[in-house]
């Protein structure tokens, strides 16, 4: 993946309500020639999906990232699930005792193997 395609995954990422694909072009400042080629690969590979969309009578798309199912593997550490999962409480996580422990385990775990 180039640095322009990464570029535009982390901006259609960040937007779960989707990103026009005529703003995406200026948000990445290329033109949009080469956004479409971006978006084509994008397509392609999977990563982003492209809903038909009129705005002010133009018709346009919208880019929304593709949910990808998580790898059961990264929630786990040895035999014990991320804590986050069932966690009610409002904590900051670089400070959370819970999630610092499972880290710990995960990286006990992983120099190991």
């Amino acid at each position: 993946m180039t640095q322009s395609e990464e570029d535009a995954l982390k901006v259609i990422q960040q937007k779960p309500e989707g990103v026009l694909q005529s703003d995406l072009w200026k948000i990445l400042e290329v033109d949009s020639r080469k956004c479409s080629r971006i978006v084509k690969k994008l397509l392609d590979s999977g990563m982003i999906e492209r809903i038909e969309f009129r705005k002010d009578g133009i018709k346009t798309f919208i880019l929304k990232a593709q949910r990808r199912p998580v790898d059961p593997g990264q929630l786990l550490a040895g035999e014990e699930l991320i804590p986050c999962i069932a966690c009610d409480l409002e904590c900051d996580v670089v400070e959370c005792a819970k999630l610092l422990d499972w880290m710990y385990q995960l990286a006990i775990c992983d120099a190991g193997e």
